[in-house]
């Protein structure tokens, strides 16, 4: 069915099937799963599709401007909590953000993941990733070693402006240190 739905514009190495030009990065700590990418559009969403029921996403966060139709993602409960590029997170949406962690995951850093938050900006190297680093830092991850976790998995990620204010976050959640609920 998704092959179906992918435009002739679609990249495609040598006569192959339809492939992402930027695949998603799997972000994985303790119990949560995160996968980060750059914003789809609607020629090439299916292939967006395929990679997150591959990964199990269960939940689809967009930080930036709608460049893509959601149908395909509806059933995957899409947000949209789009903040400014370069900058930190509005204090509501790392409210919901941490919120949707905290659902999606729950509190046991034993617990196996049973699906993944996928999120995406425009190039995924920005508003994503810093999402994610502030949920590593609730999971009881040190600041600094959260950019190096997320930039060791998404190479170029967060600019000098988000890694001071990753090095600013201090964690909403006094209680055990992997708790992501507010």
């Amino acid at each position: 069915m998704v092959q179906t739905l992918i435009s002739s514009t679609t990249p495609r190495i040598h006569g192959s099937e339809p492939r992402l030009l930027n695949r998603p990065a799997l972000i994985e700590y303790k119990h949560m799963r995160f996968l980060v990418s750059d914003a789809p559009s609607d020629s090439n969403l299916p292939l967006y599709a395929a990679e997150f029921e591959r990964h199990n996403v269960k939940d689809v966060v967009r930080v930036c401007d709608p460049t893509y139709g959601t149908g395909l993602l509806n059933q995957r409960g899409i947000q949209d909590w789009p903040f400014n590029d370069g900058e930190g997170p509005p204090t509501n949406i790392t409210s919901d953000w941490l919120r949707l962690v905290g659902l999606r995951f729950g509190t046991d850093p034993e617990q196996i993941p049973e699906g993944a938050i996928a999120v995406h900006c425009v190039a995924g190297l920005g508003r994503a990733p810093l999402l994610v680093a502030i949920a590593l830092i609730e999971a009881g991850m040190a600041p600094e070693e959260s950019v190096e976790y997320v930039r060791a998995k998404r190479r170029g990620a967060l600019n000098a402006k988000q890694v001071k204010y990753v090095r600013e976050y201090r964690r909403k959640s006094r209680k055990r240190p992997y708790c992501c609920i507010l």
